[in-house]
């Protein structure tokens, strides 16, 4: 009997389908990333325009200068820290029959942003959870 012998077939890869998966791959991740520029803000603060309420909750006043300082219903505080914000308005707050006040944060336009951090603090820490803002209306008004 004679065998022959067989030819060794070399395996053969085939890159045609690989380099395609590839391309889709890559189209895939060009149209999914998105690509941010990072540059310095031009930031115009909002004015208010909304009408002002006919019927007023309890509000608690607190002003805050340019230079930190704060103010309780227009009476000046004492120091800067939040405890001594924080005792300030849990006694503006006693004196009120409503159970939750709002908290009116009016601020200078230049005061640090810290120290209007610290006024939120300082309501959080006197259980006072009704914040809101004074604001300017575009005319020129005060509004909150």
């Amino acid at each position: 009997m004679h065998f022959r012998r067989r030819r060794i077939e070399e395996p053969e890869i085939n890159l045609i389908p690989f380099i395609d998966v590839l391309l889709v791959v890559l189209i895939f991740l060009m149209l999914s990333t998105t690509y941010s520029r990072y540059s310095e803000l031009q930031i115009n603060l909002p004015t208010a325009d909304a009408e002002r309420l006919k019927e007023r909750p309890a509000e608690i006043l607190v002003s805050v200068t340019a230079e930190g300082r704060y103010a309780v219903n227009r009476g000046p505080l004492e120091g800067r820290s939040i405890e001594v914000l924080t005792a300030a308005l849990q006694r503006a707050a006693t004196g009120i029959d409503d159970k939750s006040p709002v908290v009116i944060v009016s601020a200078d336009a230049l005061t640090p942003h810290q120290s209007v951090i610290n006024v939120l603090d300082a309501a959080r820490r006197a259980g006072l959870p009704r914040l809101t803002f004074a604001t300017q209306q575009s005319d020129g008004r005060a509004s909150r």
